[in-house]
């Protein structure tokens, strides 16, 4: 694991720990979805043409931003900041949130030097913010 990474924030993450962190993870989660549903052919795109190019499932197209954004959700639900299907807390799995974050991390160092200069920035940012959710979720008493 890089653990130089972990120390730095990418320049003008803006984020702040504190009381607040939740919903800055939320507010960052729904930006990054916006971001790739406004990409042509991205995960976050349903139009009529690309379901029909789909045959029809209405699943997104592979790419490395859902990909991406595939763990940053497994790490959230293994922190216990995503409820279930029925909207009530999910028991937190702090081993199994690290375990997330450290492959998203095999991800970002097994990729380098091979990705656009905007996929590089969505995974340095949000592995940053995922560490940080981690580091501060790990000192919060058990829920």
């Amino acid at each position: 694991m890089n653990h130089q990474a972990e120390n730095s924030a990418p320049s003008g993450s803006g984020l702040h720990i504190d009381d607040d962190w939740k919903s800055q993870a939320q507010a960052e989660k729904e930006r990054l979805a916006e971001k790739v549903g406004d990409l042509p052919g991205s995960a976050g795109s349903t139009t009529p043409e690309s379901i029909a190019a789909e045959g029809g499932t209405g699943l997104p197209s592979a790419s490395f931003e859902l990909l991406v954004e595939q763990y940053a959700t497994q790490i959230l639900v293994a922190m216990g900041q995503m409820p279930d299907a029925g909207g009530k807390p999910r028991p937190r799995d702090l081993g199994l949130a690290r375990l997330y974050i450290d492959m998203l991390g095999v991800i970002q160092e097994k990729t380098k030097g091979n990705l656009t200069p905007p996929e590089q920035a969505l995974i340095d940012s949000l592995l940053y913010q995922m560490r940080m959710a981690y580091v501060a979720e790990k000192s919060r008493p058990p829920r």
